[in-house]
C-alpha cells in the first residue's frame, strides 16, 4: 500500500511535469504577466498544452521508443547508463523551447528564466549522473521551490485569487503556496526513498541542484 502511494506521488510529480506545473502556478498567481486575465482563457490553455507536449509528452514518447528498441531495460531507468539517452533527448527539447521563448515578447521574462533554470538543472544532473545517480525528481522539486521563492521575491502582492467553477473563488496567500511546495518537495523525496530508488544523498543533491539552477538562471535573464 505504501509503495503504491509512493509510486503515485512519483508519477504525479514526475520531473518532466514540473515545467508545466511552473507555468500553471504563474498563470494562476499572475496571469497578467502573460497578457491574459485568467488561466481559463484560450491563450493560457494553448500555452499550457504547448509546454506539456514539449516538456513531457514528446520526451516521454522518446523514452518509450528507447525502451522498445532495447536501449533501456525499464521505464524506471534504474542505472546511470540507462539515463544518459533520456537526459540528452529531454535536454534537446528543453533547449529548443527556451530558445523559442528567449525573444518572444508574449512570454514574460520570469518564465523564460524558469525555463532556463530547468535546462541548467537538467544538464547539471546529466553531468552528475555520470558519477552518481542523482534524483531527477528532487531536481524538479528543488527547481519548483526555487521558482516559487523567486516569484514571491519579485512580486508586489502577498496573495492571489483562484477562480474555479467547481470549488468557487478562493484567496490564497503566497506563504501558503510556499508551504505547500515545501510539503510536496518533502513528500516526493520521501516517496523516492520508500521506493528504494535513491539514497538520501541523491535526494539532497537533487534538491540543491534544482534550487540553485533557478537562481543561476535568474542571474542571466533578469539581473
Amino acid at each position: 500500500m505504501v509503495r503504491s502511494i509512493a509510486q503515485i506521488i512519483s508519477f504525479i510529480f514526475h520531473p518532466l511535469l514540473i515545467t508545466t506545473y511552473m507555468l500553471v502556478i504563474l498563470l494562476i498567481v499572475n496571469p497578467f504577466g502573460f497578457g491574459v486575465n485568467s488561466i481559463g482563457e484560450q491563450y493560457s490553455k494553448e500555452l499550457i498544452l504547448r509546454i506539456f507536449l514539449s516538456t513531457f509528452f514528446i520526451p516521454a514518447v522518446a523514452v518509450v521508443m528507447l525502451k522498445f528498441l532495447g536501449f533501456i531495460q525499464s521505464m524506471e531507468m534504474k542505472t546511470t547508463e540507462e539515463r544518459i539517452g533520456p537526459y540528452i533527448i529531454t535536454g534537446i527539447f528543453y533547449l529548443w523551447l527556451f530558445y523559442n521563448f528567449l525573444n518572444n515578447s508574449n512570454i514574460p521574462r520570469t518564465f523564460t528564466s524558469f525555463m532556463l533554470g530547468a535546462v541548467i538543472g537538467l544538464f547539471i544532473a546529466f553531468f552528475i549522473n555520470i558519477f552518481s545517480k542523482i534524483s531527477a525528481h528532487a531536481v524538479g522539486m528543488g527547481g519548483l521551490l526555487g521558482m516559487v521563492i523567486i516569484t514571491m521575491a519579485l512580486s508586489n502582492f502577498d496573495s492571489f485569487v483562484l477562480h474555479s467553477t467547481i470549488i468557487g473563488t478562493f484567496e490564497f496567500s503566497m506563504n501558503a503556496l510556499l508551504l505547500f511546495t515545501l510539503l510536496m518537495a518533502g513528500l516526493v523525496g520521501t516517496a523516492r526513498l520508500l521506493l528504494d530508488a535513491h539514497t538520501p544523498n541523491d535526494i539532497y543533491g537533487g534538491y540543491l541542484v534544482g534550487f540553485a539552477s533557478q537562481f543561476i538562471a535568474l542571474r542571466f535573464i533578469l539581473l
